[in-house]
């Protein structure tokens, strides 16, 4: 008997207004443990303010962002964390987190969620090697001692350095830039750096990797390779990943899951094939007005 999808992120009833605009209108969808869910809409839906709510760039106007690590937590255990106040709660196997409650920092940090952004944002200046061990700043800062540690050269810190330089070479392998370690990154190619930009958010282990538009201004081969990449990162790290894409043949190849946003609400939930023929969803990004969703509908069953 298959045994249930585990969920390991719950967004319930998020809102975010910015003064008079709702730019996210009663969203809620779950992403499951070990899958790549895709949000897709057209431009201005609210994608990427789901993303920044999620990571803690924004404190939702209201709603619950709930994150499990370990097993599946019970509806007890979930009512039981919101009312008492506290930002997260340990389990036998593992944690839940009411992300909308937490820092930024210690959403990173004891969450496990990771993130790239739209817009590359590498430490140009920095080695390509370096761009990977930096990512690990706040585990070889546990291990220092906060630097005392590290500057007398103890044991832990020395160890964990050297893991910390041996993960970032696995990474550098994965993404095939093991002969460009000592290059800045700024001198890497557009298509090398997106990859380098998610192999230093796979340095941080995160249990929730968060990708946004991953695939912009890669050409088709770049994409074939992005979406094998992607899957390797699923099947042999069970990493949860939640992807921003607006290259449908990415989405569709890569997704588990689909919602699709418009205008910051909901407009479908589910399977590739089942977004993919919603006339809803075709409507949206035909740009139509409500009223002809049906014209649509009856367009598709001819």
């Amino acid at each position: 008997m298959d045994t249930p999808p585990v969920p390991q992120l719950r967004v319930e009833h998020l809102t975010m207004r910015f003064g008079g605009l709702v730019a996210i209108d009663d969203l809620s969808f779950a992403a499951n443990r070990g899958e790549i869910t895709a949000i897709i809409g057209p431009n201005g839906a609210g994608k990427t303010t789901v993303f920044n709510c999620i990571t803690g760039f924004y404190k939702p106007t209201s709603g619950r962002l709930l994150l499990s690590l370990g097993d599946a937590v019970s509806e007890a255990e979930v009512a039981a964390l919101t009312a008492s106040g506290r930002r997260f709660h340990r389990t036998a196997t593992g944690a839940v987190f009411l992300l909308e409650r937490m820092p930024d920092y210690e959403i990173a940090a004891r969450a496990r969620v990771a993130r790239t952004f739209q817009n590359i944002r590498l430490f140009p200046g920095m080695t390509v090697l370096e761009n990977l061990i930096v990512a690990q700043h706040n585990r070889l800062m546990v291990a220092s001692g906060w630097t005392v540690l590290g500057l007398v050269g103890a044991r832990r810190y020395v160890q964990a350095e050297a893991r910390a330089v041996e993960l970032a070479k696995h990474w550098l392998e994965r993404v095939g830039l093991t002969e460009r370690a000592d290059d800045p990154a700024g001198d890497l190619p557009y298509g090398a750096q997106r990859r380098l930009e998610i192999a230093r958010a796979m340095c941080t282990e995160p249990a929730l990797l968060c990708l946004d538009e991953p695939a912009a201004g890669l050409n088709p081969r770049e994409s074939a390779e992005l979406t094998e990449f992607l899957h390797s990162i699923q099947q042999e790290h069970g990493t949860s990943i939640l992807l921003i894409e607006h290259d449908m043949s990415v989405v569709m190849e890569i997704s588990d899951h689909v919602v699709v946003l418009e205008y910051g609400q909901k407009i479908s939930d589910g399977p590739p094939d089942h977004v993919r023929n919603d006339p809803k969803v075709i409507a949206a990004y035909l740009g139509v007005e409500d009223k002809e969703v049906e014209e649509v509908e009856a367009e598709i069953a001819r």
